[in-house]
């Protein structure tokens, strides 16, 4: 395929990310998807069957799968605001004389490729936005609450504020005791069950993620809010991003993978390759190199790399973009390489063998004389945030 397409593999250190094409599909899995593929099926009937094994897996009263976790968040928010009524389903995005509020905490309203936030506008409902970026308290959620409020959206994300905020299951118990069910975005959360139990009324998941399936979503909760979600899924604004027979057939067999999954030998894997970047990297000039856990509790170190440009003579930025220019590329976590002059190392996607191969590469660059690193900092100039870099990217992307 890399050779018809002119496509180059990368080393991927940066994690699930959709942008890389979110996972390696488990064999397993893509053996179940290409045995369905030649194949006619009911499709609620293979949602059924779904559902069943979301029940088993992730504890829930039902479950659904759709086109991926983004999705999830705009069928749950339709489901909630108009239940399993037909007219109501095909009424929206006009959403007269419907509840159409849906509240969220504003350290919560975050860009994960696209704003949250837009997920829920999709629908026709408006966004309230409660508290400040890093403070939320359990008054003003119950103040934000009204006769028009439909549902409340908590987001359990890397990119979210981790302090001053309203945790989850008092966050379920506030809204609960007001009639107003919840639904959790948790699509890179691999504890599953822990979303339910703490009274989630709908979780969204990605199938693409941990969980090394198809482009794809899960949404779990409520049998009632299950039921509506089928109705937009099919029938209504969810039909803009249907899924698949493959999808449905790849998440199944994800979750059974994922059930069957030796987790500690997994980890133990990933911790080897963790010490290899450490030991690698820690005796180098201009490099701080650290250990860091998922910020969301899933049972996942990093290594973070912060990058002293007055010893090195590059940026974080400029060495992960010449690393991502690469033969073969090598593509790092980014996210802070602007802002906060680091990037990370995420083991899930690489081998042993892989994790050498950066590891030099690394030490390639930061060892470059002078006028060579000149020639990388005039490449890549160095940008004002990762907005405009991304923005930068994208007029790029068009081929002449």
């Amino acid at each position: 395929m890399g050779e018809q397409f002119k496509l180059r593999e990368v080393i991927n250190v940066a994690g699930t990310m959709t942008a890389l094409g979110s996972c390696s599909v488990a064999p397993e899995v893509i053996e179940a998807m290409v045995a369905v593929l030649p194949k006619f099926v009911d499709m609620l009937d293979l949602q059924r069957e779904a559902c069943r094994v979301i029940q088993r897996v992730v504890g829930a009263e039902a479950g659904c799968v759709t086109s991926c976790a983004a999705a999830g968040i705009a069928i749950g928010v339709a489901a909630c605001m108009t239940g399993p009524d037909m007219a109501k389903v095909e009424q929206l995005p006009d959403t007269t004389g419907l509840k159409n509020e849906v509240i969220v905490q504003r350290g919560h309203v975050v860009w994960f490729g696209a704003p949250v936030t837009q997920m829920v506008r999709l629908t026709g409902a408006k966004v309230v936005e409660i508290g400040d970026v890093n403070r939320a308290g359990v008054y003003q959620l119950e103040g934000a609450i009204r006769e028009t409020t439909a549902a409340a959206l908590y987001v359990v994300s890397h990119h979210t504020v981790r302090y001053g905020l309203i945790a989850l299951e008092e966050f379920c118990q506030v809204a609960h005791a007001h009639g107003i069910p919840v639904i959790v975005d948790a699509a890179s959360e691999s504890n599953m069950r822990s979303f339910i139990e703490c009274g989630a009324d709908l979780v969204c998941f990605s199938g693409h993620k941990f969980l090394s399936g198809p482009t794809s979503g899960i949404i779990a909760g409520r049998r009632d809010l299950i039921k509506a979600c089928l109705y937009h899924q099919y029938y209504g604004i969810g039909r803009a991003m249907k899924v698949g027979k493959e999808g449905i057939v790849g998440v199944m067999a994800a979750l059974e993978q994922w059930e069957r999954l030796d987790h500690k030998t997994v980890q133990a894997e990933q911790k080897r390759i963790v010490n290899k970047f450490v030991s690698g990297l820690k005796n180098v000039p201009g490099l701080t190199v650290t250990v860091e856990p998922d910020p969301t509790g899933n049972p996942i170190q990093r290594v973070k790399v912060h990058v002293d440009p007055m010893i090195i003579g590059l940026t974080a930025f400029q060495i992960s973009a010449e690393l991502a220019s690469g033969d073969p590329p090598i593509i790092v976590r980014d996210h802070q390489v602007i802002d906060e002059n680091f990037f990370l190392l995420d083991p899930c996607n690489i081998n042993l063998e892989q994790a050498e191969i950066v590891v030099k590469a690394i030490k390639k660059i930061v060892e470059l004389p002078d006028e060579e690193k000149q020639k990388i900092k005039q490449k890549y100039p160095q940008f004002p945030n990762s907005a405009d870099l991304l923005v930068a990217k994208l007029k790029s992307w068009i081929p002449e």
